[in-house]
């Protein structure tokens, strides 16, 4: 796969994603770390921030501006569909949980309860001062 294939399905997450160009800050700052003179003094590290959910990506992995601006796009892309996902799934957890707790009991299970009932109420009976014995 080319380098324009890839940025052209890059393009298309983000609009599926609905992200636009508008709602990012794209910062380029020097890079540091391993790699020579040509590293400190290129600007070829990428931050990224959307302003929309306040999510931030900082990339420095390759000594090229444009890769760089990719790969961060695409992490930028991995946690808003992770972030999105996520709320589905606490939403689907909570319609299951509600859904299990207005389901009427078996009669077993209805009998089991009643029977941890009645225990209960027999050891707070024997637990009672006794009458008469004042």
């Amino acid at each position: 796969m080319t380098a324009k294939e890839r940025k052209l399905l890059l393009m298309k997450r983000m609009e599926a994603l609905h992200i636009h160009e508008d709602d990012l800050i794209e910062k380029f700052i020097l890079g540091s770390g391993s790699g020579g003179q040509k590293i400190n003094k290129t600007s070829s590290c990428v931050y990224i921030k959307y302003m929309t959910t306040g999510i931030q990506v900082k990339c420095q992995r390759m000594r090229s501006r444009e890769a760089n601006r990719y790969i961060a796009l695409s992490e930028l892309c991995d946690k808003i569909e992770e972030k999105s996902t996520a709320v589905e799934q606490k939403k689907i957890h909570l319609l299951e949980k509600l859904r299990r707790q207005k389901r009427r009991r078996t009669p077993g299970q209805k009998e089991k309860m009643l029977e941890g009932k009645r225990q209960r109420a027999q050891t707070k009976t024997l637990r009672s001062k006794i009458k008469g014995d004042d």
